[in-house]
């Protein structure tokens, strides 16, 4: 089976592209594609911590690694957040 990889952040350059088409086992679930997609980038140096906090979207509702994929599902690849303002929008005391 095939399912379309969409990679948002940092992963799209990690990947070297946005989107990519898959080829899966049937019966495949999203830890194994995470599994395929962290083993070809292992000479990147990736850190492990990456895929492990990932948020994954099929078909746009968010999943669990145990989700069983099939053929043509649209698995999005949403890295963690950091960063952010304390101090309120745009970084401007209130003052």
């Amino acid at each position: 089976m095939q399912v379309k990889v969409l990679a948002f952040g940092v992963l799209k350059d990690l990947l070297g592209t946005a989107t990519a088409e898959i080829e899966l086992l049937a019966g495949s679930s999203v830890g194994d594609l995470l599994r395929i997609l962290e083993q070809s980038t292992s000479n990147l140096r990736m850190q492990t911590s990456v895929w492990q906090s990932l948020a994954v979207a099929v078909n746009r509702e968010y999943s669990s690694a145990a989700t069983e994929l099939r053929d043509g599902d649209e698995v999005a690849l949403l890295p963690p957040v950091s960063g952010g303002d304390n101090d309120g929008v745009g970084g401007r005391d209130a003052h």
